[in-house]
């Protein structure tokens, strides 16, 4: 089993910058791709970046050139660094880890960017 606690969310304005963080313990697993998703109510959740545990980078079209990712392997901790927030970036936002075989999730952190 994989625990994921994440942090940093909370309420911007737009243009402003938040930072995600999500670390993982328990069952850590050397070759995984840690990653983030969103969702807004009644709509799918919906990745916003990954990245490998060899440093592959994966994102959204909506986010790229706004929204970097890194992780610190020793730490197990995934980052999310958000800049340039818009209104529609306003979401749930969740953890995730891949493995071959299994994924896991965190228990999401709400962001909001106000107009």
């Amino acid at each position: 089993q994989v625990q994921l606690v994440e942090s940093g969310g909370g309420l911007v304005q737009a243009g402003g910058s938040l930072r995600l963080a999500c670390a993982a313990s328990g069952s850590i697993f050397r070759f995984n791709v840690m990653g983030w998703y969103r969702q807004a109510p009644g709509n799918q959740r919906e990745l916003v970046a990954s990245i490998s545990s060899g440093g592959m980078t994966n994102y959204a079209d909506s986010v790229k050139g706004r929204f970097t990712i890194s992780r610190d392997n020793a730490k197990n901790t995934v980052y999310l660094q958000m800049n340039s927030l818009k209104p529609e970036d306003t979401r749930v936002y969740y953890c995730n880890y891949l493995v071959v075989g299994n994924q896991y999730w965190g228990q999401g952190t709400q962001v909001t960017v106000s107009s």
